[in-house]
């Protein structure tokens, strides 16, 4: 998900989407400690993409301000 659909979304489906991600990097964590994460490079990605819209609800929270 790049930064352009991001900011297309609602804060609501930013919050939603979230919560999705840190659940899949949850299971990524414990198929890594298992042995059976084929993709390590996905967690990277998990997390990059939640700093993504963690900055987009912080910008648009200090806009309001």
């Amino acid at each position: 998900m790049n930064v352009k659909e991001i900011r297309d979304l609602s804060n609501e489906e930013l919050v939603r989407e979230i919560d999705s991600l840190q659940g899949e990097l949850y299971n990524l964590r414990f198929q890594q400690a298992t042995g059976a994460l084929e993709n390590p490079a996905h967690m990277k990605e998990v997390r990059k993409t939640i700093a993504r819209i963690k900055t987009v609800l912080t910008e648009r929270a200090n806009a309001k301000a």
